[in-house]
């Protein structure tokens, strides 16, 4: 049997396969369907310091091989999160929180509240579909380098992941400014900035005219991109965008991803990440791989 296991900032998870933050909410509602104690970790809904309840409505609009999003970050805040989740969440799986803010002040005051609570802190530094700071941080390297800093200053033991945003000039730039500012991982991609219209009324489909393009139409995209930033730089690397089976789990792998993250494929099917994790090891066994880190980076430029 094929040892699934993968290291990342030194936190052990069972197996490399993550639900993808803002698709799994804080795993409730997927636990009535599977035990999610079966996951490699779970990437929380994004949290801020307040409550959020998110952009006007319309705010999803599906398209061939993708979904557009606006939903705005709503959460119910980190201390809802603290008081009424984190413990049920700790005893099924490892918890990784994704933290968001509209200033550089704010992340440090989040991370500052869950340190120590959590297994890992992913910094959402590139939401594209939100009126504040974040994206506006995550898109010059020296905004990243400087976010990055300020959170991780703020962090005792919690390790941190950064996660990327895909509109930028530089990918690797942006990693490489992650790892300065002390990142422990960084993770990518986040959504790219779409736009739908409506036809009939001339008018964009969603509320916030503009939103996050998720799904596997992105996935050659994203796997380039991890590929990109696994070479730019010396920490792990956790690749998403576009994961819908085991083959796309192994590629983002094989560009260089130590563990991976299924967004969009949840709403398409709610045991996407079982399905993946019994997929990734049936796949290694049939290819005679015996530890799933082996394929990590396994892929050479022709």
């Amino acid at each position: 049997m094929t040892d699934l296991r993968v290291t990342l900032c030194g936190v052990e998870l069972k197996n490399p396969v993550i639900p993808a933050s803002g698709t799994f909410g804080f795993g409730r509602e997927f636990n009535e369907i599977y035990d999610i104690s079966v996951l490699g970790g779970v990437a929380t809904k994004g949290l801020t310091l307040e409550p959020r309840i998110g952009n006007p409505v319309p705010r999803i609009a599906e398209s061939r091989g993708t979904i557009l999003n606006a939903v705005g970050l709503q959460n119910p805040g980190v201390e809802h999160f603290i008081e009424h989740d984190l413990g049920w969440l700790r005893s099924k799986t490892r918890v990784i929180a994704n933290v968001a803010g509209r200033k550089e002040g704010d992340y440090a005051k989040i991370c500052e509240r869950l340190d120590g609570l959590v297994d890992l802190i992913e910094l959402n530094i590139s939401c594209p579909n939100v009126k504040c700071g974040g994206m506006a941080l995550g898109v010059k390297p020296e905004n990243v380098e400087s976010v990055t800093r300020i959170a991780k200053a703020a962090l005792k033991t919690t390790p941190l992941i950064v996660k990327l945003s895909p509109n930028v000039e530089s990918i690797s730039a942006n990693a490489r400014a992650a790892e300065r500012g002390g990142a422990d991982c960084v993770s990518l991609v986040n959504t790219f900035t779409g736009m739908a219209i409506d036809i009939e009324r001339r008018r964009p489909v969603l509320a916030n005219n503009t939103g996050g393009v998720s799904g596997a139409g992105i996935k050659a995209i994203a796997v380039r991109m991890v590929y990109e930033a696994a070479h730019a730089v010396n920490i792990p690397v956790i690749g998403m965008g576009g994961i819908t089976c085991a083959e796309d789990a192994v590629e983002f792998i094989m560009a260089g991803a130590t563990a991976v993250q299924v967004g969009t494929q949840n709403f398409t099917d709610a045991l996407a990440c079982p399905k993946i994790i019994k997929g990734l090891e049936k796949w290694c066994a049939a290819h005679g791989v015996e530890r799933v880190t082996d394929l990590i980076g396994a892929a050479k430029l022709n």
